[in-house]
């Protein structure tokens, strides 16, 4: 597995684009660190280069909305963040891709 060497800080914290690779070159996720802290828009993917997860962090917490997908690349859930607790109307699919529940989180 590749991982580019992502820069650090003066306290020696991941600070900067971080970026992780399959070993067959595909990426595996890619992201931004603000003094050791996740911070901004995360993505990650499968082995097979289709979409695996994309949302929001603050400060080292899921904040936003978040979606989920199957590895065929189908959307598998989709659902917001408040610091990191799960928020408000989630939405679950099955692997067809047809609407299999609607959950509510507080």
């Amino acid at each position: 597995m590749k991982i580019n060497i992502t820069p650090m800080n003066k306290d020696g914290q991941p600070h900067g684009l971080w970026e992780r690779y399959y070993d067959n070159g595909n990426l595996t996720s890619k992201g931004n660190y603000i003094n050791g802290k996740i911070d901004g828009q995360w993505e990650s993917y499968s082995y097979n280069g289709n979409p695996w997860s994309k949302g929001n962090y603050i400060n080292g917490n899921r904040n936003g909305l978040w979606v989920l997908y199957y590895d065929s690349g189908k959307l598998y859930y989709k659902g917001n963040y408040i610091n990191g607790q799960a928020h408000g109307y989630w939405e679950i699919y099955d692997c067809n891709g047809k609407l299999e529940s609607k959950q509510y989180y507080i």
